[in-house]
């Protein structure tokens, strides 16, 4: 017998969120982990946090909330409000229970900076970084490094001569009024943007269009592809070989390293001091009309050409960024505000592969 369509709305619900989201849910796996880097953080929580005054929002589920806006490529942050109205199982790996309101979107904005202060992101990235080493995911020996371009949220409309001010966009009076930028000679010596004054000018390849962006910069081990190390900079040409020598120097010293890059770090100043730090290049040559530092004295051995394979899954990292993260073009501006999206996006990145890594069976 069909049954009619009748809807009715239930007074109460003995069924909790933790009882409706499945045993076997990805978010289960990626939740106990993040509870446990929370946990590291409680001391520098109360560090930022006065003692006195209102209850704020727990700042573990507003970086809670921001992971899921990364898991689940939710454009703004207005929106991830929005699927916390409703959405049950954002609700439930936030913290949230049923009958919890939930916050307005300006929390974001006035814990960015007492977040920033305290350097929340990156602690929360050596946390996540500390459970791999633990569960003894990372090689310390083997290593791959590369940057990649991070578009700014500023146009090239906002790109000016310095000391000009933010007027004159254009001819006529729109806000938005066309502009001809042929034949004009730009650069970031005589120009800055109006919007986002940390943004630099600055094209990946010589065949690609120039960019307002910054260089955000990775150190992954080559066992299982974890990133171990995060850096943001000023886009710069020489920015990526700096930060690789940075981070590479972070390392603790012990034994012979070896360090794989793509051709853009083939430099010899690069080189000899990469030697000098005990660090053997294993660099891809760079070769066209121009003789490379790397010789074969370096690609006569299997673990070149092993460290050369294990290199491009630093771009699995970037890809999964800029596709399902939020770094293809960051919505918030200044460098400080950027590194924090950028290594949380690298702390999101290896809880996927460390739930994956861990439940792969031995």
């Amino acid at each position: 017998m069909r049954s009619k369509d009748i809807q009715k709305t239930a007074m109460w619900s003995y069924i909790s969120p933790e009882e409706r989201v499945p045993a076997d849910h990805p978010l289960r796996p990626l939740r106990q982990m993040v509870n446990a880097a929370l946990h590291t953080l409680s001391p520098h929580f109360a560090k930022i946090y006065s003692k006195r005054g209102r209850p704020s929002i727990p700042p573990e589920r507003l970086l809670r909330a921001l992971l899921l806006q990364m898991f689940y490529s939710i454009r703004s942050e207005r929106l991830l409000m929005e699927q916390l109205e409703y959405n049950l199982l954002f609700r439930w790996f936030v913290g949230l229970n049923m009958d919890d309101p939930v916050w307005d979107v300006t929390v974001f904005t006035k814990n960015r900076e007492r977040f920033l202060d305290g350097e929340i992101a990156e602690k929360f990235f050596a946390a996540v970084v500390d459970q791999a080493r633990e569960a003894g995911l990372l090689s310390d020996e083997h290593f791959t490094v590369d940057g990649t371009l991070i578009e700014a949220w500023a146009s090239h409309k906002s790109f000016k001569p310095k000391g000009r001010g933010p007027g004159g966009l254009g001819a006529g009076s729109s806000k938005n009024a066309d502009l001809d930028f042929h034949g004009t000679q730009r650069s970031n010596a005589t120009h800055a943007s109006t919007t986002d004054p940390d943004a630099r000018l600055y094209k990946k390849s010589r065949t690609g269009h120039a960019r307002l962006g910054y260089l955000g910069h990775v150190l992954t081990e080559n066992r299982s592809g974890l990133a171990i190390d995060a850096r943001l900079s000023f886009a710069t040409g020489s920015a990526e070989r700096a930060a690789a020598l940075e981070m590479v120097g972070s390392l603790p010293a012990g034994s012979r390293l070896t360090l794989g890059a793509d051709k853009g770090y083939d430099a010899a100043d690069f080189v000899s001091e990469l030697r000098r730090m005990n660090v053997t290049p294993h660099l891809a040559q760079n070769d066209t009309y121009r003789r490379s530092a790397i010789d074969a004295r370096t690609t006569r051995h299997a673990s070149y050409s092993i460290s050369q394979r294990k290199r491009k899954r630093i771009e699995e990292l970037f890809g999964w960024g800029k596709t399902i993260g939020t770094i293809r073009k960051v919505k918030v501006r200044g460098l400080a505000r950027v590194a924090a999206v950028f290594h949380l996006t690298a702390a999101a990145y290896d809880l996927i592969r460390m739930r994956t890594l861990l439940a792969a069976p031995t």
